[in-house]
């Protein structure tokens, strides 16, 4: 891949160490910051989960309880794929691309993960078993479980906000029925099951590491497509060769939006 053609500043080592010196000071206060926000995060008030939902798994029908497989901690990845989709959400599939690696860690730190979608369960694993996935995947299909998470949206919900939808705690424009989301899940002793936290918009990029090392490099994420930024992900299946020798600007001329939008539109 060419280096980027663009005029940067070059300097001296002395000169680079200085601005670097300076940046550290800005990168460990965001540090500081990140970890107050974690511990208020953990400190929010939890809200018990008394509605009954039942999930299509490969062992059978399963409540949300079961779903801990003997943790007392759930996360749940929202994943885009609705009913009679042939496909998943290309951003949601990038964000489920980084599960792998994760999941066995999560464990040791007693957090069970999965995704969850409202596709029947035989759409999601003949889609799982061409991507080659090995995580978790269950079904809501035929509950409420998704509507009542505010990720998944009936055409009455658009109907009565106008074409506006409750996402991302307020009322806004959606371009799909199905959105993106995480959610955290406490179980207790007593078997009682408590939502603790759930993000949404641009708090799901928790889960795109790749992401994080792009922002340390020149170039960055490099997304010029505004409306959609992710228009550049492609199913990890279905990027051309080519592309990993051609440079961002060169791959955004033959780029589309996801189906929907999906994880792509910024919020």
């Amino acid at each position: 891949m060419n280096a980027p053609t663009q005029q940067h500043p070059v300097v001296s080592a002395r000169q680079w160490l200085a601005q670097r010196h300076t940046l550290l000071a800005r990168e460990k206060a965001l540090t500081r910051l990140r970890d107050e926000i974690a511990q208020e995060r953990r400190a929010l008030p939890w809200t018990r989960v008394d509605k009954r939902y039942t999930f299509d798994t490969p062992q059978g029908p399963r409540a949300l309880a079961d779903l801990f497989d003997g943790r007392s901690q759930l996360l749940v990845q929202h994943f885009m794929f609705g009913p009679g989709w042939e496909q998943g959400c290309p951003s949601c599939s990038f964000m489920a691309d980084h599960l792998g690696g994760m999941e066995l860690h999560l464990q040791h730190r007693d957090v069970s993960v999965l995704a969850i979608s409202r596709a029947p369960l035989a759409e999601i694993e003949r889609f799982r078993e061409r991507m080659g996935w090995r995580f978790r995947w269950v079904s809501s299909h035929g509950s409420d479980f998704n509507h009542d998470f505010a990720v998944s949206f009936t055409p009455e919900q658009r109907a009565r906000g106008n074409g506006e939808v409750f996402y991302n705690y307020g009322m806004r424009p959606f371009p799909a029925e199905e959105a993106p989301g995480i959610s955290v899940f406490l179980r207790n002793d007593a078997g009682e099951v408590f939502h603790t936290y759930s993000t949404f918009g641009r708090g799901v990029e928790a889960m795109m590491g790749t992401y994080q090392l792009l922002d340390l490099t020149p170039l960055g994420r490099h997304e010029t497509n505004r409306a959609y930024p992710m228009d550049w992900v492609r199913h990890h299946d279905r990027y051309a060769p080519a592309d990993a020798a051609r440079t961002p600007a060169a791959q955004a001329s033959q780029a589309h939006p996801a189906p929907g939008a999906c994880c792509a539109a910024r919020g």
